[in-house]
């Protein structure tokens, strides 16, 4: 195998699918024009890490492990989301693969997920500080270690609450774009990986169907637009993918308190709040949009949990390790079942049957303490009486150094109009691939394909 003539980039507009291209796009359609459009076969669950680990390896999550954005580790007896490790992806990555057969293949990793210790040469990606006092404050991780520092020099610090939560929006996307674009440039990399979340957030905030959409996929064109324009004038070639599509959210499922009624979950009372004592549960969901990995203490109890499950309106399906094998997912992360959600309908993590007893990180954004995704922390809550003020109050603490909860959040899943996690209905609004090297051109791709699609670039 001989170097390419030229790098790739590989861009992941985050939600982007078929159905989204038109007259809000003209970069990606010049692209299309330009080269090829191609639906990707989802992976199941449609979620990001899943989604990305499965590109990255060309293996289900049977093989590489990574079988949601988070799971339960049963040695710890705890839930753990959005880890950073690399060593975490139990399959052989692309880069390493090319490295292997090129001595001088580099790559680099813009905010793709499991970025941390890997084998990319250059990598950026959130890394939140947390002080002694409790407060929580902007971070990167970078390798090199100095690199993050010399970007946020060049672009300012990088805007950590524009990434997740109610302020998420183009800003950190923006960022992230002038940060690749800053490293291309000065490490010229065989291969380089951008992550741009924009467009999720308001696919959630809004729904696919709501004509504000519009807006969101024209800002994100035009971030996209100016990226590739830059690197296809430095000779890169470009190929942009999505991890899965976004459907109209018309319910949700509290899946937990469906198991604690049936006296499977177990808490602990601790300053007047409960927290759930996963080790001590029966059972337990570990929640993440439209799919729950639940997780089974006693096998004697897994025919009884399914049958309970099954019988629940919002619930489509729940899997057992035959449906598991079925699904890609038979993995010892999984959950001992898998419930899929019906059409329209995702699963909140809540446990809590009283919301008075609900713990102070349920109306925060949290993305580690929770038991579970919550897309609801992209909202602040309505029913906040001045909440601007509210905040302004505890930003003030925060700068005096002050122990505080932003606690902002409302426990109000019913305002997710978008959600994601199942196989999408048609290849419309699943994912997708567009590339400018029309030789791997096709009416459609397996995401599991990806890593080979892109090996062919130096074939």
């Amino acid at each position: 195998m001989t170097r390419a003539p030229s790098p790739l980039v590989v861009i992941d507009v985050v939600g982007l699918s078929p159905a989204l291209l038109g007259a809000n796009t003209p970069a990606l359609n010049r692209l299309i024009g330009d080269g090829f459009l191609a639906p990707l076969d989802g992976v199941f669950p449609a979620v990001t890490c899943t989604a990305q680990a499965s590109m990255l390896t060309g293996k289900l999550p049977r093989e590489h492990g990574i079988v949601a954005n988070g799971w339960y580790f049963r040695d710890l007896a705890e839930v753990w989301l959005w880890r950073q490790s690399n060593h975490l992806v139990q399959a052989e990555q692309i880069w390493d693969r090319l490295k292997r057969e090129q001595p001088d293949f580099r790559c680099a990793q813009m905010f793709w997920w499991y970025n941390m210790y890997g084998g990319s040469d250059w990598s950026v990606t959130p890394r939140p500080i947390y002080p002694a006092d409790g407060r929580k404050l902007p971070g990167l991780y970078s390798k090199p270690a100095e690199l993050h520092r010399e970007l946020e020099d060049a672009l300012g610090p990088f805007p950590l609450f524009n990434f997740w939560g109610p302020a998420a929006g183009l800003r950190s996307s923006r960022w992230i774009a002038d940060s690749a674009r800053a490293v291309f440039d000065r490490f010229r990399p065989s291969l380089q990986f951008v992550y741009l979340p924009h467009l999720d957030y308001d696919l959630q905030r809004l729904g696919p169907s709501d004509p504000g959409i519009a807006r969101a996929v024209s800002e994100i064109d035009a971030v996209v637009g100016e990226l590739v324009d830059h690197l296809r004038g430095q000779g890169a070639e470009i190929m942009i993918v999505s991890e899965y599509g976004i459907e109209d959210a018309t319910g949700h499922v509290h899946i937990n308190q469906i198991l604690r009624q049936a006296g499977h979950i177990a808490v602990r009372e601790t300053l007047g709040w409960e927290l759930l004592d996963a080790g001590a549960s029966r059972a337990f969901a570990v929640a993440d949009h439209q799919v729950a990995h639940v997780y089974v203490q006693d096998e004697r109890d897994i025919a009884s949990v399914a049958r309970l499950l099954s019988a629940c309106d919002g619930i489509e399906r729940v899997l057992d390790a035959d449906g598991k094998r079925e699904w890609g997912l038979d993995h010892p992360r999984a959950g001992e079942l898998v419930a899929i959600a019906a059409p329209g309908h995702w699963f909140t993590y809540y446990y809590w049957l009283d919301d008075a007893r609900a713990p102070d990180f349920a109306r925060t954004v949290d993305i580690h303490r929770k038991p579970g995704y919550d897309p609801v922390e992209l909202f602040i809550d309505p029913e906040l009486r001045f909440a601007k003020g509210r905040i302004a109050m505890r930003l003030l603490q925060k700068k005096l150094g002050m122990r505080m909860n932003m606690d902002v959040i409302g426990l109000r899943p019913e305002l997710v109009k978008g959600t994601h996690g199942r196989l999408a209905a048609s290849p419309d609004h699943g994912p997708l691939m567009i590339g400018t090297d029309r030789r791997i051109a096709a009416d459609r791709h397996a995401m599991c394909a990806v890593a080979d699609l892109i090996a062919q670039h130096w074939a």
